[in-house]
């Protein structure tokens, strides 16, 4: 008995911090799960947070500040469906996908950013769409990169040719552009997120 309230009373805190993150889009500082969950020692929170994160539903990037697990709010997959002719998709469910693991392989180098401008839009990308950005990939030729481009921002293909480089639109109306003095690259984008209502 003892252990079943044991249980619910984890599972209650994990909700707890679960809803902050949800509604905050961030996890809890310590002392932020200290007054949630209305624990007033430090040692105490110090204590469920290892346990949550060795259930896996919590971890820590190398620089020791939470990010989520599996309270990332999983998303149930029932299928695939048909993009050509329809055919009936029956509801089955195949299995749960968290969004955060589906999208983002490096948490503790990743960002968003919002896209602005339409020189993307033949690579699928538009405005008012989000980017997933990992800071920790090294940049290839053909990926979609973050670059200042003599101190100016930009998103585009990064294109290598021998010693030149290039960064190219993915839309005939602008044109490539090539740096003059300073090229620094900030990331490799990984995702793109759109929403529609």
């Amino acid at each position: 008995m003892a252990k079943q309230i044991q249980t619910d009373k984890i599972l209650l805190r994990t909700k707890s911090i679960a809803h902050f993150y949800h509604q905050k889009g961030r996890m809890p500082s310590f002392a932020e799960i200290g007054e949630l969950i209305g624990l007033r020692s430090k040692n105490a929170v110090h204590k469920l947070v290892s346990r949550l994160q060795q259930n896996n539903v919590l971890s820590k990037d190398e620089k020791g500040r939470l990010i989520p697990g599996s309270i990332a709010l999983p998303l149930r997959i029932l299928g695939t469906v048909e993009a050509g002719f329809p055919s009936p998709a029956e509801e089955e469910l195949v299995d749960t996908l968290s969004l955060d693991d589906l999208l983002i392989q490096n948490p503790s180098a990743s960002f968003m950013l919002k896209v602005s401008g339409d020189s993307m839009s033949g690579a699928g990308i538009l405005p008012g769409d989000m980017v997933i950005i990992d800071k920790g990939q090294e940049p290839k030729s053909g990926d979609i990169v973050i670059a200042e481009v003599d101190g100016e921002w930009t998103m585009k293909y990064l294109k290598k040719r021998g010693e030149s480089v290039a960064l190219v639109p993915a839309n005939p109306l602008y044109k490539p552009i090539r740096p003059k003095k300073e090229l620094k690259i900030a990331g490799v984008v990984t995702a793109v997120v759109r929403k529609y209502r």
